[in-house]
């Protein structure tokens, strides 16, 4: 079974449940799927916000091997991504030699903000922490009581690892599609709307903005779901 664990923020429900769906739908193995709710962890993380936090989970994702109980392998995704294909092709990139996986995007942000008007901070190492395939057991460094007090760019620049202990993905597995061009020659398998996803008006017509609303729309009409009132 392959732990997903998806970052949670208030403000972005719909593409929370639309990743999952999508995840669900090209999936070939069992799954489960972890919401990073900052409501779920009171009890050990009580981390306030940051002014230049731009999403709830900013910090929470890093509570990930914690949470696996620092044993085996576990996946974390933003929840502003679209997936297109069996996310076991990811799992099965996992390399021991290293704590953690990362798709090393050399991102330097023109524009000044994002979604919801959020300041778009510039910092080196931006998106490689969007998503991650921890080694769990490598990374316990990554106590509640560290991830609560350590500075952000520590956490985000991977500042609690060495060089060498960071292994790299290939970029279709975290495809920054408002910031990038794609050139691999392998189908996509997670594009990230980091700078702002279709379920908002102003970010309607963004690439892959057609993928995302037919996946939102099959989502709604999948007679199989049951939606709590």
């Amino acid at each position: 079974m392959i732990p997903i664990y998806i970052g949670y923020d208030s403000k972005e429900k719909e593409p929370f449940v639309t990743l999952i769906y999508s995840i669900l739908k090209h999936a070939a193995c069992p799954l489960a799927i972890i919401p990073l709710k900052k409501e779920l962890f009171i009890e050990f993380y009580y981390r306030e916000r940051h002014p230049l936090q731009s999403t709830e989970f900013s910090f929470t994702r890093f509570l990930v091997p914690y949470l696996n109980k620092y044993e085996g392998w576990a996946i974390y995704m933003d929840c502003d991504m679209l997936c297109m294909r069996n996310i076991q092709d990811l799992w099965n990139l996992r390399c021991s030699d290293y704590s953690v996986m990362v798709v090393p995007h050399n991102h330097v942000p023109e524009e000044q903000t994002k979604f919801l008007n959020q300041h778009q901070t510039k910092y080196y190492r931006k998106n490689w922490s969007s998503m991650m395939l921890f080694n769990c057991s490598k990374c316990s460094v990554l106590t509640p009581e560290m991830v609560q007090s350590a500075d952000g760019l520590k956490l985000h620049q991977f500042g609690w690892l060495q060089y060498n202990e960071i292994g790299f993905l290939p970029e279709n597995w975290n495809y920054l599609v408002q910031n990038e061009f794609y050139t691999g020659e392998e189908k996509l398998g997670l594009v990230h709307f980091t700078t702002g996803g279709p379920w908002f008006k102003e970010y309607q017509n963004v690439p892959y903005a057609d993928e995302w609303y037919e996946t939102r729309d099959e989502m709604l009409n999948d007679e199989t779901i049951i939606y709590a009132n």
